[in-house]
């Protein structure tokens, strides 16, 4: 495997759990990744209750965007090592093909953006889906992943997400 990983983080609106992830491994700071996020059909905007649970978190929120995931597959684009789908519908959806072939898994977290009800209840939607992609995110981290071979990698971070 590589020494420094790319790990590209995709929903369907890139508008809050992919633009989350994206902050919480890159918050991490750690040398040997940096993160990216994208849409299959981004909203344009990043919802403000990410934005602000982000901040709460003091992870950085300067250059967050909403943005398709057609960037991340153009010619001069970073190469990734990962491509982890983070919402139930991206799973069904069919991937472009990305140069280098990158390992895949889906960590379906429920979408904080379509929660309904009081301020509270949205807010705690919000906490849920940032608190789970944290955890896992730890967990992706923790992995030796110059010792494993790229099948036990890719067992590992589907096993993450089942988490």
């Amino acid at each position: 495997m590589a020494q420094h990983y790319n790990v590209l983080f995709l929903c369907t609106g890139n508008s809050a759990r992919s633009i989350m992830a994206e902050a919480i491994l890159n918050g991490k700071r750690n040398p040997y990744f940096t993160a990216y996020s994208a849409g299959s059909s981004p909203s344009g905007t990043v919802r403000p209750e990410a934005l602000k649970k982000l901040r709460l978190a003091d992870l950085p929120v300067e250059g967050a965007r909403s943005k398709n995931w057609e960037e991340f597959s153009r010619p001069g684009a970073p190469t990734m090592n990962f491509v982890i789908t983070v919402c139930d519908n991206a799973a069904k959806e069919v991937c472009p093909i990305w140069p280098g072939q990158p390992m895949t898994a889906h960590w379906g977290i429920p979408d904080p953006a379509a929660a309904n009800g009081t301020p509270e209840e949205i807010e705690r939607a919000f906490r849920e889906a940032f608190l789970a992609l944290k955890r896992r995110i730890d967990l992706f981290l923790s992995l030796p992943l110059a010792s494993l071979d790229s099948l036990a990698i890719e067992k590992e971070i589907d096993r993450i997400g089942k988490q």
